[in-house]
């Protein structure tokens, strides 16, 4: 909770009475990889800060090599089906861990006293809010404005661990191509 604590203090002061409230309503989940921790159809019911590990959001298939992977959260960022947790409605996807990962969720009634009875509470659900559209927001600016090899250069270039960690047939989904097409464009780059 510690890394938490000095993620939510690099946004803004929080007193100690403030983080009191808040980290009352925290529930720590260690999750082993490749658990789905949220399925399709599912409402999302929390919002979780990565500690430690790795998620995948894809939208998955009968046939496993058709799932659509379209975002991935690590170690210090925020990562939720944000859409469904803000409308109460059933997620058009699912979240899965792909390394034991370690999260500290807030379920969402939870979070609502947590911005009634704080000086920070609106705060922190505003930056929550932020990086989530942020993250969403380059992934479709990036889907439209640039060709499937700059997707994948400027993937290796934000996030060089990713491409060592991560399926080669994720990475393939993520920027729109098969794993094909990315063996083609990975031979090409070298």
């Amino acid at each position: 909770m510690d890394t938490f604590r000095k993620y939510i203090e690099g946004i803004a002061e929080v007193d100690d009475k403030d983080w009191q409230v808040f980290a009352s309503f925290l529930t720590k989940r260690v999750l082993p990889k490749k658990t789905t921790f949220l399925s399709l159809g599912e409402i999302e019911q929390h919002i979780n800060f990565i500690e430690k590990g790795e998620v995948r959001l894809f939208i998955p298939k009968e046939d496993e090599e058709k799932e659509i992977t379209f975002g991935f959260s690590f170690q210090g960022e925020f990562v939720s089906a944000y859409d469904s947790f803000l409308t109460r409605t059933p997620s058009l996807y699912q979240l899965e861990t792909m390394v034991d990962t370690t999260i500290w969720s807030i379920n969402h009634a939870d979070l609502q006293k947590v911005y009634a009875s704080t000086k920070i509470g609106n705060t922190i659900g505003r930056f929550i809010s932020e990086r989530l559209y942020l993250i969403k927001s380059r992934r479709e600016q990036s889907l439209l404005n640039e060709t499937s090899e700059q997707r994948y250069l400027n993937l290796f270039k934000e996030r060089p661990n990713l491409i060592k960690q991560i399926p080669l047939k994720y990475i393939a989904s993520y920027i729109g191509v098969t794993p094909q097409a990315l063996s083609r464009i990975r031979k090409r780059i070298t």
